[in-house]
């Protein structure tokens, strides 16, 4: 199992913290070089931003020894054998025609024989060019200049292949190594089972710190601050965008979840009672919102209505840290503590199931840890993938309809976070220690892309812009990072406008 909540810091610690300012750029810091190029120490050695060689460590005799001594030995050289000296007189007559460079040319060559592009040069007399002078290329051995068939036939099959290369597309640019950004995130719980970092359809990126849940608008840089919580309350423990982008739900340690309106930074409900600790995973299916809490449960609850619980399943006897409804919205993905993955499907649901029926679809307990990061394929909607913490350190594949375990990869760390690509068949995994780093992965191959590092602690939050080619990186150094590691976006299509606003179409839906 993996590590938990970490202890609180000093009151010294938290005065510090409480001046930085969140999500404000982190100045990065130039490299300034050593002014001194030498030492009066001769065991240290500063290293400065050019080198500089010192004469006195070199042996001018010695060079030059090393460059004479090869035109030396040839000078010197002992005469061959009489048998060797006929056989190389023999391959220069043969071969060479006694010409001591092969690409010596004295006279201007001939014509070739015969052209080989004849259909290019069987034009109309009206429309003749000028001929172009072609490229001489000498045949070895031979006096003759004129192409050989078997030279012919070559640039006959080999061209049509080059020019059709040349209208082919660009190979895809291999992702950056490094942050385009890098905002400071002071207070981030570091926590594992805890999600805190989500990216809505209106570019708008949420991050909870601490008791305070900020906003960051990517379209133009601006931070704003939606709520903050009381510490008999807090801290906020999980965050999602609702699917149009203005509403949000904020999970908190009290077990409470809060609606709120983005546009107007005003709180709609909150939804108690449905579980008995912290909710620390949320996940939206229309107008359903699912929670999964420390207790283990997993509720799903219409928004729109008073009695707004209406499933409830039952399966992971420790605390659920992962939840992902598939791209149709039938089938509903959980991790937890157990080292359990369940897939719930919509056909199977019922608010009050018979007394000792398993309400899950599939049940998979290949993981050795908690399993917190799932994912599911954009391109395949059957296909789920799922990441073990520390003590399982693997990213699984599933087939969601058959139950069956596709493929079984170890990543050599702690997996946190999972995010597909969804314009190429790329994964994309964040990890823990020991290299804290975010791996690119080709799919189903699984050979490593690139490996994007830079945070110094574990990348517990990943969160993946509307586009689909940015992506946002949350860790416990208290820093959140912009990788523009999915390309370039591709122009987007005019959308078709739909009759529903959503789940929140009329605030007089949510009582």
């Amino acid at each position: 199992m993996d590590a938990g909540s970490s202890s609180s810091s000093i009151s010294s610690e938290k005065r510090r913290m409480s001046s930085r300012r969140p999500l404000q750029d982190v100045p990065s810091r130039p490299f300034l070089p050593s002014m001194h190029t030498t030492s009066r120490n001769p065991s240290s050695r500063q290293s400065g931003d050019r080198f500089i060689p010192d004469r006195s460590a070199m042996d001018m005799d010695v060079a030059y020894y090393l460059l004479t001594q090869t035109r030396k030995e040839k000078e010197n050289a002992v005469p061959a054998s009489p048998s060797k000296e006929a056989y190389r007189k023999l391959l220069a007559e043969n071969l060479l025609k006694n010409r001591t460079r092969i690409l010596a040319f004295h006279s201007k060559p001939p014509a070739p024989s015969r052209p080989f592009f004849q259909e290019a040069d069987a034009v109309s007399p009206h429309h003749a060019k000028p001929a172009k002078q072609r490229r001489y290329i000498p045949q070895v051995g031979s006096s003759c200049t004129s192409f050989s068939p078997v030279s012919h036939s070559l640039l006959s099959y080999f061209l049509p292949l080059l020019l059709t290369g040349l209208g082919k597309k660009k190979q895809k640019k291999f992702p950056l190594q490094s942050a385009d950004r890098t905002l400071d995130a002071p207070d981030i719980v570091d926590d594992y089972y805890l999600n805190l970092l989500d990216w809505g359809s209106g570019n708008v990126l949420s991050i909870a710190l601490g008791n305070t849940v900020y906003l960051w608008d990517a379209s133009d840089g601006s931070t704003s601050e939606l709520v903050t919580v009381d510490d008999d309350a807090g801290p906020v423990t999980s965050v999602s965008w609702a699917p149009d982008g203005r509403h949000i739900a904020v999970g908190l340690n009290s077990s409470d979840v809060q609606l709120w309106d983005s546009t107007s930074n005003r709180s709609l409900r909150t939804l108690r009672g449905v579980h008995g600790s912290r909710v620390g995973s949320l996940a939206w299916n229309n107008n359903i919102l699912s929670t999964g809490g420390m207790d283990g449960k997993i509720v799903n609850n219409d928004v729109r209505v008073r009695s707004h619980v209406v499933q409830t399943y039952r399966g992971h006897q420790q605390e659920v840290c992962g939840l992902k409804w598939s791209g149709p919205g039938q089938q509903l993905a959980s991790g937890g503590n157990d080292n359990l993955v369940h897939i719930w499907d919509l056909s199977m649901a019922s608010a009050n199931p018979p007394r000792g029926q398993n309400q899950w679809f599939h049940r998979f307990d290949d993981h050795m840890a908690a399993v917190k990061a799932l994912a599911w394929c954009p391109f395949q909607s059957n296909l789920l993938a799922s990441g073990g913490g520390g003590g399982d350190r693997c990213i699984k594949f599933w087939n969601t309809h058959t139950g069956a375990c596709l493929n079984s990869v170890d990543t050599g760390s702690q997996v946190c976070s999972l995010l597909w690509n969804k314009n190429e068949r790329e994964l994309l995994s964040s990890h823990g220690f020991t290299q804290n780093q975010l791996t690119l992965w080709k799919y189903p191959s699984m050979v490593r892309i690139a490996e994007l590092t830079g945070h110094t602690s574990r990348v517990l939050f990943m969160a993946q812009s509307p586009d689909g080619c940015t992506v946002a990186s949350a860790a416990g150094d208290e820093t959140l990072r912009f990788w523009n590691v999915f390309g370039t976006p591709e122009a987007a299509k005019p959308a078709a406008k739909s009759a529903s606003a959503g789940p929140f179409s009329s605030f007089n839906h949510i009582r």
